[in-house]
């Protein structure tokens, strides 16, 4: 019954903006630890941006600091991934995760994941 689901992922060119959404459903969200990681073709997992539970605590890699904003709206079981400035660097698979003990960007503390969404940046 879990379930994590991701959207908003595209194309765009370098400069632009996304906003990627993740819909939690099956878990008590508002006690999990939320994150994002990326995936690009031939490259390892690495943790984006995390946020805790209560909401007031947020983590970046620092590739993506000052230009990525984690949130989440508890109402709505969703989380964010507001994306500017974007690279040809950031192009990878997004994907969402919770967490139940720890938050960071170590993937070994996420219990579950969703299936991702692409985001590719030109040139």
């Amino acid at each position: 019954q879990v379930q994590l689901v991701e959207s908003g992922g595209g194309s765009v060119q370098a400069g632009g903006s996304l906003r990627l959404s993740c819909v939690a459903s099956g878990f008590t969200y508002n006690t999990y630890c939320m994150g994002w990681f990326r995936q690009a073709p031939g490259k390892e997992r690495e943790g984006v941006a995390a946020i805790v539970a209560g909401g007031g605590i947020t983590y970046y890699a620092d590739s993506v600091k000052g230009r990525f904003t984690i949130s989440k709206d508890n109402a709505k079981n969703t989380l964010y991934l507001q994306m500017n400035s974007l690279k040809p660097e950031d192009t990878a698979m997004y994907s969402c995760a919770a967490a139940a003990a720890f938050c960071g960007s170590d993937q070994r503390f996420y219990k579950y994941w969703g299936q991702g969404t692409q985001v590719t940046v030109s040139s």
